[in-house]
């Protein structure tokens, strides 16, 4: 037999006839198959974590059979209680599948610490905006005689002397000394 005189036979059309029912009988298994293999239609609702301790945050995702993975810690945020979850992904009402990791981002102890500039000999007027710009507060001014006005003579916080590098944690409050334009008497 010549192979025009196959492929135009009865023979050859019921091969490619059963070649593609059982092709889509194979599909048809495959897909009834990973449906039940992959919980199509089977989610677990995510659920808000904002706020809440790490120990409440695993507790209600095991609830929800998910899993908790931490990421990081952020900036410390004053909104939120220390160590508690200030961010989450997927968000909270997500529609996930069971054993999804859930990946939060925790607030940290407190600010972090901030290398204090030296600013001794320096005017008011320069400090300012150095010490804001370190998201530190500036806070009760006093006066001392000395012949440069409104020069920083001395930085205090909580009442201790600053000495420039310490480390203090960001938006700490720091009194400033300043020159009263005097001559220091003797």
């Amino acid at each position: 037999m010549s192979i025009i005189k196959f492929l135009v036979s009865k023979t050859f059309f019921k091969q490619i006839l059963l070649a593609i029912v059982a092709v889509v009988v194979l599909c048809y298994l495959m897909l009834l198959l990973l449906k039940g293999y992959t919980n199509h239609g089977d989610f677990e609702t995510v659920p808000d974590l904002k706020g809440k301790s790490i120990s409440v945050a695993e507790l209600e995702l095991d609830d929800n059979n998910l899993v908790m993975q931490i990421q990081d810690s952020s900036n410390f945020n004053p909104n939120y209680p220390r160590f508690s979850v200030i961010e989450q992904e997927p968000v909270a009402g997500t529609q996930v599948k069971e054993n999804r990791k859930i990946y939060l981002t925790l607030n940290p102890s407190g600010y972090r610490k901030i290398e204090v500039p030296d600013l001794r000999e320096r005017t008011f007027r320069q400090a300012k905006p150095n010490l804001e710009a370190l998201e530190f507060k500036i806070g009760k001014i006093t006066y001392e005689d000395n012949i440069g006005k409104d020069l920083v003579l001395k930085m205090y916080h909580k009442g201790k002397l600053i000495n420039p590098g310490d480390k203090l944690a960001k938006t700490s409050v720091i009194d400033l000394v300043l020159g009263n334009g005097k001559r220091p008497r003797k």
